[in-house]
């Protein structure tokens, strides 16, 4: 069971009572007791953790490498490794940008977002203030709360594709504003930022000096011919060429299905990287050399991530429009996930319907409210329902399936 803290407990950071219970384990919670029906095999959408089958060439680097194991890496990264990540810049985003004071590994996005919040937040300054998308990755939160930061919540807006409009942001806001984290493509519904977007954050960045956190996991898988726009992409385009105040992160987790390697990289500010650098290194947060030597021969290669494209866009294909006949969903900019409205039969419960949904078909969803909060009283997440096409196209075809049988049935 979770220890939940309280603002009395001694001897314990008084910070970690700000946390909340992680969505998962608020949806365990919420199925807890029921029995589901046994005519029906499980099949969760509700965990966003990859299962497309783990490259050949990232278990060959591994076992090529284990040598590695008997040195203590250092936090910089090898040099392979930094040089193989700026070629994929290259590549991807057309970016020159320098490997030795530009590039850092880090072991996943998920790592790098909660140590970057403590490195850039001065909690000494009254009111410091970190802005996050609404729903937004529970990580942002965590981090900026545990750095002594406040939050303020921007809501996504489903009349602008999900888009979050920072230009409602109060100028009071700003002014208190060290840290903006932005996800694009989002989770959960899969907007991706445009150049005008990435523009306006630049400007209130250069006007208040607060640093853009940009994650950028989920930016190769796309069903569209034009690939996302990334932050520093977007810099360069704008000329800003130093990448001031911006640091942009992604990993191997979602491009390359392997979640359990911990790899990934920013990139950006190199007045940034070396105080990151700093932190890093007495946090103990260095890549393994096995680890790195997987990473660059992954981040070498692109015909795995093509065919992971090509087997996403299929099964979407497959799925969107037995979902879309019985919700409101559309199909995503980028991403992993389908951000669904639950039908009117249900009045705006997610709860119920995921916990109902479960009970008689034995598929899992995520309650959209979990990946929210309750800010400038409303909850964009209330009513909505993420769910992660995540397993072989198969399984994802029988949810949806079960999905529409639930729906009808309850019509």
């Amino acid at each position: 069971m979770p220890l939940f803290l309280t603002r009395d407990n001694p001897g314990m950071n008084p910070l970690l009572s700000k946390l909340q219970p992680y969505p998962f384990e608020r949806l365990r919670l919420l199925h807890a007791g029921i029995t589901s029906n046994p005519a029906y095999p499980p099949i969760s959408l509700g965990m966003g953790e990859p299962r497309h089958a783990t490259p050949q060439l990232v278990k060959d680097a591994i076992i090529g490498n284990l040598a590695g194991l008997a040195n203590y890496p250092g936090t910089l990264g090898e040099p392979k490794l930094r040089e193989s990540i700026s070629d994929w810049l290259k590549r991807r985003y057309d970016l020159k940008v320098d490997a030795a004071t530009q590039i850092l590994p880090v072991n996943g996005s998920r790592e790098a977002l909660f140590a970057l919040a403590h490195t850039v937040i001065d909690p000494s300054k009254v009111g410091a203030t970190v802005i996050c998308p609404n729903p937004f990755y529970q990580i942002y939160e965590g981090a900026a709360l545990l750095a002594g930061a406040d939050v303020y919540f921007v809501p996504s807006d489903a009349t602008r594709n999900f888009a979050v409009d920072y230009s409602a942001v109060p100028d009071a806001v700003w002014t208190k504003t060290q840290l903006l984290f932005v996800c694009s493509p989002g989770n959960p519904a899969g907007a991706v930022m445009t150049l005008a977007e990435w523009k306006l954050l630049f400007e209130l960045s250069d006007r208040y000096g607060f640093v853009i956190a940009s994650d950028e996991c989920y930016s190769e898988i796309y069903f569209r011919d034009e690939p996302p726009l990334g932050g520093l992409q977007a810099a360069a385009l704008l000329d800003r060429h130093d990448f001031k105040n911006l640091i942009a992160m992604t990993s191997l987790s979602k491009r390359s299905n392997v979640p359990g390697l911990r790899s990934g990289f920013v990139a950006g500010d190199a007045a940034l990287i070396k105080p990151f650098l700093l932190y890093r290194t007495y946090h103990g947060s260095a890549m393994s050399p096995v680890v790195q030597a997987a990473s660059a021969a992954a981040w070498a290669d692109e015909a795995h991530v093509e065919d992971n494209r090509t087997q996403y866009r299929d099964k979407f294909a497959q799925v969107s429009p037995l979902l879309a006949a019985v919700m409101d969903v559309a199909l995503p900019d980028a991403g992993f996930y389908l951000w669904a409205s639950v039908p009117a039969a249900f009045n705006g419960d997610d709860e119920a319907f995921s916990r109902d949904l479960f009970a008689a078909y034995n598929v899992v969803v995520l309650p959209g409210s979990y990946l929210a909060r309750d800010f400038n009283g409303s909850n964009p997440g209330k009513g909505r329902v993420r769910m992660a096409l995540v397993a072989q196209t198969p399984e994802c075809v029988e949810a949806a399936q079960r999905i529409v049988q639930f729906i009808q049935s309850r019509n």
